[in-house]
């Protein structure tokens, strides 16, 4: 399937809606850190979403993914 728009698409949107979902799957594998809470900014140029974590020490720590579709090279 061709992508007809961008910024964002279709699958750019779902694949950060996709984290979104998948945050506890996630928090699985992160060592020593629990996932407190989750941001997702689906409608910007660039969906993103922000997790902020918790570590063993209590410390806060915050990680940003921002998607970016390439475009297609049909």
């Amino acid at each position: 399937m061709k992508t007809s728009t961008y910024n964002p698409s279709p699958l750019e949107v779902d694949f950060a809606n996709a984290l979104y979902i998948l945050q506890k799957e996630l928090e699985k594998h992160l060592q020593d850190n629990q996932i407190t809470k989750v941001e997702t900014h689906l409608k910007r140029d660039n969906p993103m979403v922000r997790f902020n974590l918790i570590d063993k020490d209590g410390d806060p720590h915050e990680i940003v993914v921002r998607i970016i579709q390439i475009p297609d090279k049909f």
